[in-house]
């Protein structure tokens, strides 16, 4: 241990001794303490002290007079407006040589003096009158940077304190809806340097400060507060179209992100406009199109299309899907005749719409009560066929069924059921 200043000038000394009038034996009951000259006083010169940031150890030599049954610190701050001395501890062994005082104000002088007691409540003079100081606080944190534009959190970095004294740091944030700093974690370790704080929303924005704390829980003041902010959701693709006039297949088309880190684009896809969407491919961001292939004629799909970034972000979900069908069936025809003419059986019919190429006529032989047979004539190109291969009394079931450019088939129209009648013979 090492003596500091232990003496004042005259003019300290008689405020300091002035206040004794108004010393306490107890904290919580102010009395005038009783002097009494032939009890031993404690050595000045054997006073010593170490100091920290908010507390100071003492040590000294025992009294060795036998009334003494302990020792009485007063003390003063020098900084206050009244500097009169207070009782702030009171030993109850004589053979106590160290106490810490604690609790106090980080860089500010004090002045105590010491008297030992009786166990009568008399107590001796008091030492001289002792000067010192606590230790100036930490150092805040001299640099502290947040990093912005990282997924869905922010990074906290900072330069170690150099007093190795320091155990820990705190990160705090603010927040905005309490108009306060809370604290958000602890780091352990004085050169540890840096903090990510994660889960955060898409460009939100967010402040910090860091403080340092020793190993006896002293805080530094707070550093500088930082701002940041995380990265943006990547821009979606625009100009999103599918086609509605293909068969098996619908086209998806797009224009790319603006965003500069995109990788590649999902591609979602669902039956219902407002609900369902599942993945159904993912290309990389050189490709701005998709063929889907699908097997039923007539099927409608929706579509969103979302672009990814380098760190994973997908583009917001709330856009408008495209509607993409593929080609329907062509309309089925409409028979218009149908009639036993002669020998033969003849049908007439229109067409159900523009895309019909060709025709499939289907013609039904009945062969007994349950069975028939069918036979199909493809290829026919006119809106009418003539059937000469037909036997009297035989009852035959005719449909027709249209084809388009793509090999698309309508549907079957009803069947039209014809008999030739068997001829009469003369008796």
């Amino acid at each position: 241990m090492t003596n500091l200043m232990k003496t004042t000038s005259l003019a300290a000394l008689i405020v300091l001794l002035s206040g004794c009038t108004n010393l306490n034996n107890n904290l919580n009951t102010p009395i005038s303490p009783k002097i009494d000259e032939s009890i031993e006083m404690v050595d000045t010169t054997t006073l010593k002290s170490i100091s920290d940031i908010t507390s100071i150890a003492f040590e000294w030599q025992k009294v060795n007079d036998p009334k003494v049954v302990g020792y009485n610190f007063y003390r003063a701050n020098m900084h206050s407006d009244t500097k009169n001395l207070k009782l702030v501890k009171s030993l109850n062994n004589r053979y106590a040589t160290h106490f810490v005082d604690t609790g106090l104000e980080p860089d500010t002088k004090y002045v105590y003096q010491i008297s030992s007691k009786s166990a009568s409540g008399t107590e001796s003079k008091t030492t001289d009158a002792y000067m010192t100081q606590t230790l100036p606080t930490i150092a805040p944190i001299s640099f502290i940077q947040a990093l912005s534009d990282l997924p869905n959190r922010i990074k906290i970095v900072w330069r170690p304190v150099p007093d190795k004294r320091i155990e820990y740091y705190k990160i705090q944030k603010f927040n905005l809806t309490l108009n306060e700093w809370i604290n958000l974690a602890t780091v352990k370790g004085r050169l540890q340097a840096e903090y990510i704080d994660t889960n955060l929303k898409n460009s939100e924005s967010a402040k910090y400060r860091v403080i340092a704390y020793t190993f006896d829980d002293i805080a530094s003041k707070p550093s500088d507060a930082v701002i940041a902010k995380t990265k943006a959701l990547p821009q979606g693709v625009q100009n999103l179209t599918a086609t509605d006039n293909f068969p098996k297949k619908i086209n998806i088309s797009w224009q790319p992100s603006t965003t500069s880190d995109v990788i590649k684009y999902a591609i979602y896809r669902s039956p219902f406009k407002l609900i369902g969407y599942s993945k159904i491919k993912e290309v990389s961001s050189e490709i701005g199109s998709f063929v889907d292939s699908v097997d039923n004629d007539g099927k409608e799909y929706f579509y969103k299309v979302f672009a990814i970034d380098k760190d994973g972000l997908q583009s917001t979900e709330k856009v408008e899907p495209v509607r993409g069908v593929t080609l329907g069936k062509p309309a089925k025809p409409i028979i218009t005749l149908a009639q036993i003419q002669g020998d033969r059986a003849i049908i007439n019919w229109t067409a159900g719409d523009t895309r019909a190429t060709s025709y499939n006529v289907y013609k039904r032989i009945k062969l007994n009560f349950f069975e028939y047979k069918t036979i199909k004539v493809t290829n026919v190109q006119e809106l009418r066929f003539e059937d000469t291969d037909i036997l009297s009394g035989v009852e035959y079931k005719y449909s027709i069924q249209a084809n388009d450019d793509y090999g698309l088939m309508s549907d079957k129209t009803d069947e039209a059921s014809l008999i030739l009648p068997k001829t009469k013979t003369l008796k």
